[in-house]
Order: structure tokens, then sequence, then C-alpha cells
């Protein structure tokens, strides 16, 4: 069992309270079965624990009938839960997991879950990442915004990602009090970079990551 797999199952035990919830949530910790698992994603009436194991599951295995739980998972009100999600969909390989990610972090709505879904575009390094990261961002930048936060993983994913297309708001976001110094140590990072609006790095899913539609 992985890291992440225990650590999710670890959690989730707690949630499980009678002898019935613990005979099925074995089961779905020790089952294989692709089509068992996606059943309990359709089904009525399961309880979230379940489908977030199966949806977990699922997505680390590559299997795109995932996906849709996983993205819902990804705006719980719960962090630990966006951040399993949020794994998970890194190893999915669904072109769609960008756009999805991109769509909860602009969202001014919902910014005080948007740590998980920057955090995703920033490993996902997508067409999407940069403008996503780069609004956020800029909405992000008043003194007194309580979700810094999510502004400084911004400002960190934009380092990450390397493209120049982010210096402008970075720029402003060195005079901020709490991301000065990301912002700063992302700039420089920026500086090493070619004066060119394309990123560095490929922004295609890697082979590995690709996943057989099922």
């Amino acid at each position: 069992m992985g890291g992440e797999l225990r650590e999710l199952t670890v959690r989730i035990r707690h949630e499980v309270s009678d002898p019935a919830e613990l005979a099925a949530y074995e089961k779905l910790i020790a089952t294989d079965d692709h089509g068992l698992l996606a059943g309990v994603l359709t089904a009525t009436g399961r309880p979230l624990w379940a489908r977030e194991i199966a949806a977990f599951r699922l997505g680390c295995a590559g299997d795109r009938r995932a996906f849709e739980t996983l993205v819902l998972l990804l705006n719980h009100r719960e962090p630990a839960r966006c951040a399993s999600a949020a794994y998970a969909l890194a190893r999915l390989g669904d072109p769609r997991t960008a756009r999805a990610a991109a769509a909860l972090a602009t969202n001014a709505l919902r910014t005080a879950y948007a740590l998980h879904p920057v955090r995703l575009l920033t490993e996902l390094r997508a067409p999407e990442s940069v403008p996503a990261l780069t609004a956020t961002l800029h909405r992000l930048l008043a003194p007194q915004e309580p979700y810094w936060r999510v502004a400084l993983a911004c400002v960190e994913g934009l380092g990450i990602l390397g493209d120049r297309r982010a210096e402008p708001v970075l720029t402003q976001a060195r005079d901020h009090p709490r991301l000065g110094a990301a912002a700063a140590e992302a700039l420089s990072r920026l500086a090493t970079q070619p004066s060119s609006s394309a990123p560095p790095n490929s922004q295609r899913i890697p082979p590995h990551r690709r996943a057989h539609p099922h």
C-alpha cells in the first residue's frame, strides 16, 4: 500500500462506525476490481468515505471514471479530502483535469478552498496553469486579503512554472508584506528563463500519466 493511500485509509477508518461499514471499508481497500470501485461512484446512498476511497484508487490507476468525483472532492471543505483528490487527479491523466482545476482556482466564491487546485495546476504544468495562477494571484494582492496562503501558493507555483508572463503580477506581489520574499525568489527564477511567452517545459501530459479510456 502506497503512502498516500495508507494516509487516506487511516483517516477514513475513523469515519467507519459499525461492523457492516467496516466490512465494506476493508473490501474497498483490498479489491483490485475496477468495476466494483466504479459502481460505488454511481450507486445511491453510499457514504462519502466510500466514494472517496473508490475515486482515489481509480484515479491513481488512471481510470477516468473517477474524474467527476475527484473534482468534487478537490473543492471540498475538508483540506484532507482536497489533498487526496489532488494527488489522484495528478495521476489520472485526464485532459479535463487542468480546466477543472483552473475553474476552481479562479472562482472568487470558492477561494477558501482554492489551495489544492492551485497546487495541482502547478504540478500539471498545463496550458491553463499560468493564466489561472496569474489571475488568482492578481485578485488576492490586497494587503488585508484573508486568503494569503492561496496567494502564496500562486506565487510559489508561478516561480516553479518559470513562465515570464507571470513577471508583472509577481513584481506587484513583491511589495506584499506576506508574499514579498516568495515573490522575489520566484522573480529570480524567472530571470533565468528565455524571454518568451512559451513555458520552458512541455505542457502535455507525460506518457506515463496518460490513461486508456474506460
